[in-house]
């Protein structure tokens, strides 16, 4: 079997693809406005935080959008095109010609191979930039105070006293959640703009009534002298709010796989928990694979169940394994972070079953 296109590959390759970009516009159309933009209409009025805002906030989301619902609509667009080439006996006819099922299997492969290498670059790139911009201008329009830099990480304003962070995440104890920043500088200024102090802080927790600082290293400066204190911990009476700052602090979703890498071995060098680091992580790669073989499994149906029906029931169907392929993951993936085995296993094992299946079903079509 020859792995360079012919002309049937390429008028099944055109039929799936056309399918599966209106399958994915309709998608990405109905999440903007219900997932998207009416989500968002409760944040607006906070701050500065209008609907200007609130729809630049979303279509900075959408590459993000666009790489987590492809998956959906290459499946539900792949039984559509192959639904509707079995309804008008396209498929019987080509099969007539010699084009054999495992052929039919390799031709979806590669039509959507090209939008699935897209969407991979989509996750690395567009997707994570898109998200920082989006929640940094979400933060600064609710919080006049705050302002989330490019490369700089967090900058907030509390009186004479400005705070950098590089980063930060939420943390959780005994039912109790707090926000914890890394990496933390504060300047204070007297009322005439004259530099005071500058302290560094390994990290900031929020708690009641201010913040605890870690780890502090603080530089006065004084009409003449400079005179630098240490303190293992130190307490900041500040009203800053928290709730905004958290907003601002990048999520995992929102970082690149490298930056991922980075982070999962940045926690378990110090003992930390990972595992919010490596779900996302291990996604990434797993990402092309699931789409693929979403697609592979559900090409069976093109010779049975689709022949037959109209365009509800490929619709139908087509809805019905990518949720049950999807709930399926979020099981395995979920098992994966309560009992602590490998995120990888989880990515693998229900694509495997589902080929698996597949397989099975297939045999007996050809039977």
């Amino acid at each position: 079997m020859s792995a360079f296109p012919k002309v049937h590959d390429l008028y099944v390759g055109r039929v799936v693809l056309g399918t599966v970009l209106a399958t994915w516009a309709v998608l990405l159309g109905l999440d903007f406005i219900i997932g998207g933009l009416m989500a968002e209409l409760g944040d607006v009025g906070q701050g500065n935080y209008g609907f200007g805002s609130a729809v630049a906030y979303v279509l900075y989301t959408m590459p993000r959008r666009a790489y987590f619902l492809f998956p959906t609509a290459a499946v539900i667009g792949t039984l559509m095109g192959l639904g509707q080439l079995a309804a008008t006996s396209e498929l019987t006819a080509l099969r007539a010609l010699g084009l054999s099922r495992r052929r039919l299997g390799l031709a979806v492969a590669m039509a959507l191979a090209v939008l699935t290498a897209l969407m991979v670059a989509n996750g690395e790139t567009l997707a994570p930039w898109g998200q920082r911009q989006a929640d940094a201008l979400k933060a600064s329009a609710r919080s006049k105070d705050l302002i989330v830099a490019r490369y700089s990480g967090l900058w907030a304003r509390e009186g004479n006293t400005f705070l950098n962070a590089g980063g930060g995440e939420e943390r959780g104890k005994d039912g109790r959640t707090w926000l914890e920043l890394h990496d933390v500088h504060l300047y204070e200024f007297d009322d005439a703009g004259r530099l005071e102090s500058i302290a560094r802080a390994a990290t900031a927790e929020h708690r009641e009534g201010g913040w605890l600082l870690h780890d502090v290293r603080r530089t006065w400066f004084e009409a003449k002298s400079v005179t630098q204190t240490e303190a293992i911990e130190e307490r900041w009476e500040s009203r800053l709010d928290d709730t905004a700052l958290a907003a601002s602090v990048i999520k995992p979703s929102a970082l690149t796989s490298a930056a991922l890498r980075t982070s999962i071995d940045y926690r378990k060098r110090n003992g930390l928990d990972a595992s919010e680091y490596e779900e996302p992580y291990w996604g990434r790669w797993f990402y092309a694979f699931n789409v693929l073989a979403l697609c592979l499994a559900a090409v069976p149906f093109a010779f049975g169940t689709l022949r037959a029906g109209g365009l509800g029931r490929r619709l139908f169907v087509g809805i019905v394994f990518a949720l049950g392929f999807w709930l399926l993951q979020t099981q395995f993936v979920r098992m994966a972070g309560v009992f602590h085995f490998d995120f990888r296993l989880a990515y693998l094992l229900p694509p495997v079953l589902m080929l698996g299946a597949s397989a099975v079903l297939f045999h007996r079509r050809s039977g």
